[in-house]
């Protein structure tokens, strides 16, 4: 599902026009963002939990030349699943 979509999916579900569910869809996404920036956690009961995680920096290999390169330090986004989503797609 891409975001044109989702878009017409939440239009269909909340009884909205897809412009409100665009506009609905496009601040949750800026403040969940927001949020992550500023070292906060972003939990939906039932749904789940974003956070951020620091990946600390490693050797890989260039898979071209097989040589060596170090993978710098980075932080990432972390999504961990509430019981009632895993329960719903197992």
């Amino acid at each position: 599902m891409n975001k044109a979509q989702l878009i017409d999916a939440m239009a269909e579900k909340a009884g909205l026009s897809k412009a409100d569910a665009k506009k609905a869809l496009d601040a949750f996404i800026d403040a969940t963002t927001d949020a992550l920036k500023g070292g906060d956690r972003v939990a939906l009961v039932g749904f789940g939990s974003l956070s951020i995680s620091e990946r600390g920096a490693r050797t890989g290999r260039n898979p071209q030349t097989g040589k060596e390169i170090t993978i710098p330090a980075k932080k990432v986004v972390k999504f961990k699943a509430g019981a009632e989503l895993a329960d719903a797609v197992s």
